[in-house]
């Protein structure tokens, strides 16, 4: 890798990039590294070369390879992160020592590395262009992993496949994602990856062969529907997503359609349905197999057509039909939106990822970095399953009744849905709708699932629903629900031993001027006489006290002082057994 070989590569896709500020860059990185090998023996300068090569593929702006060329400057040599602002200002300075920050970490899948990974959440929801920058860095790494020691090698690989690779995900970056995947996965199970190797290669190339027999018939219908076609092209699926896959499918291969995916690139979403509705006029459709990720986008933004079909020779073929945009967006995600928002224009940059990171659908990143905040003491052996349970795991798409989508793991169930939905909403929640059928709230919901939660104004959390919920979310919220409840009928009963103890201490008062009355009495309640009734010792109601009754469960009704702090209690907690009492008038 060299710097005019970098140079053409931005050149493909940005004529009018910043050539000058890379140059620079590039000239002060190799001054800085000047004597330092990697493990291979290389130039310490091909690393921050090929890291700046790999954004290029992804088409990021100036800004972002000038800063991948720096990346190691600060953290690696005798130049200061003041030196990188003052020779290119404050916006190159800010991501360089985020991925210096981010390159003191080290994964060991163990607890005591939970506050690095706490660090590297939370850089990636300050600026995304951290995290993107790190993933070329990485991305590098695992291709020149063979240099290293085999006990690293295998701790980095798990690294790229447990942290950096759902976060590629999430982010929609599909071109480094399936890159590091197959890397990582060839160091982290070497036997499982060559088995795979040998029992696939054959079907790769067969099927390659077979669809390029289905190139021509496509064309020539998309010409004769008058549709603008693009580019049609096949994919072969990454050798870590079919390993997962295949755990699915009871490691049967023949299961397996989309072993190689023919991509058909048209001009617009019209043009998407139509040639949707052209290919289901050529082939028949499996029954279930057709997915619109254009209205209905996966969490990463992902959008496309895909539908399986019985193709010719009765071949079983997945297709995926998709815009252009929507093409880039799949294999670039968010990266492929900063070099648009770039070209705006904002010198204060800070100002500008905000509004970057708004309009890029990254909500995600915001629940996030608020997961993170109300979840600061979490203990250190529930973080790393609680951030892959919440935001890593394969997603399902829930719907409410009026057809707000809520995000929730797979197997999530409706207290999940409840929590996710409003904090009150989970903790009132009483019982489901699950497709407008009334469903036990511990029923996992699938994809695609309609949910109305029934809320009751006394419900409260049950400490059996720790065992059914998938997210840390309503977890958490069922903890705190169930520990105010505990904290408060500790109070109950603290203040009723301190009533018990001040009536043995002190002398029981003699009113001069109101006579005791009896335990049991005859009182108005609701407008009715000659109920028989008891008088409540933690108040000790008189003639003429303003009074209420509490309707117990087996003794009838007490009578209590209103203003009775025991009475405000009960009020609170049972306000459909407090009803309106008198003293009778002779």
């Amino acid at each position: 890798m060299t710097l005019n070989k970098l140079i053409l590569k931005i050149y493909e896709y940005d004529k009018k990039a910043d050539f000058e500020l890379i140059k620079k860059a590039y000239l002060l990185a190799k001054k800085a590294h000047k004597g330092q090998k990697r493990m291979s023996g290389e130039d310490y300068i091909i690393h921050p070369l090929w890291t700046a090569h790999h954004l290029a593929e992804l088409k990021s702006t100036s800004t972002m390879i000038a800063a991948g060329l720096l990346h190691d400057v600060a953290e690696d040599t005798e130049i200061p992160i003041e030196v990188i602002k003052k020779e290119f200002g404050e916006e190159i300075a800010f991501l360089v020592e985020g991925v210096s920050k981010l390159g003191k970490i080290k994964y060991h899948g163990v607890e005591r590395e939970v506050e690095n990974l706490r660090k590297l959440f939370l850089a990636m929801a300050e600026d995304i262009r951290v995290i993107i920058i790190k993933f070329c860095d990485r991305l590098h790494n695992l291709e020149t992993l063979q240099y290293l020691p085999k006990n690293k090698q295998k701790r980095i690989a798990l690294e790229a496949l447990e942290i950096y690779s759902p976060i590629a995900h999430r982010l929609g970056i599909g071109e480094i994602k399936g890159k590091m995947e197959d890397i990582a996965f060839s160091f982290a199970y070497p036997k499982e990856y060559q088995g795979l190797i040998e029992r696939v290669k054959d079907k790769y190339e067969e099927r390659e062969e077979y669809l390029k027999k289905i190139k021509p018939l496509l064309e020539k219908g998309t010409k004769k529907e008058k549709i603008e076609l693009i580019k049609i092209h096949s994919r072969a699926k990454h050798y870590w997503s079919l390993y997962q896959k295949l755990k699915q499918y009871d490691n049967d291969l023949s299961k397996i359609y989309d072993l190689v995916a023919l991509r058909i690139i048209v001009r617009d979403v019209e043009d998407c349905y139509k040639t949707i509705g052209l290919i289901h006029g050529f082939w028949r459709p499996l029954p279930g197999r057709i997915k619109d990720y254009i209205a209905l986008p996966k969490l990463n933004g992902y959008q496309s057509l895909h539908t399986t079909i019985f193709c010719e020779d009765g071949k079983i073929v997945e297709l995926q039909v998709r815009t252009e945009k929507m093409h880039n967006e799949a294999e670039f995600g968010i990266a492929a939106h900063w070099r648009y928002s770039e070209t705006k224009g904002s010198k204060n940059f800070i100002k500008q990822k905000t509004i970057k990171n708004s309009k890029n659908n990254l909500k995600w990143v915001a629940q996030f970095k608020k997961w993170q905040e109300e979840n600061e003491k979490i203990e250190p052996n529930r973080y790393l399953e609680s951030i892959k349970t919440d935001f890593f795991n394969k997603r399902i798409f829930i719907f409410t009744p009026k057809g707000s989508v809520i995000d929730l793991p797979e197997n999530a169930c409706a207290i999940d849905f409840a929590y996710a939905v409003h904090t009150e909403i989970g903790n009132r929640c009483k019982e489901a709708k699950i497709n407008g059928k009334i469903s036990m709230l511990s029923k996992s919901l699938k994809n695609g699932d309609i949910v109305e939660i029934i809320t009751a104004k006394l419900k409260k959390p049950s400490r059996d629903w720790l065992n059914i919920v998938k997210t840390n979310l309503a977890r958490s919220q069922i903890k705190k629900q169930l520990k105010n409840k505990l904290d408060s009928e500790k109070e109950i009963i603290q203040k009723e031993k301190v009533a018990k103890i001040t009536k043995k201490i002190l002398p029981k008062p003699v009113s001069k001027k109101k006579p005791l009355m009896p335990k049991k009495v005859s009182v108005i309640l609701a407008g009715e006489k000659g109920i028989s009734t008891k008088l409540a010792k933690c108040c000790s109601p008189q003639k003429d006290d303003a009074i209420k009754a509490y309707i117990t469960k087996n003794t009838g009704a007490t009578i209590h002082k209103i203003g009775c702090k025991n009475l405000e209690r009960l009020e609170k907690k049972w306000p459909q057994r407090i009803i309106n009492a008198s003293w009778p008038s002779h």
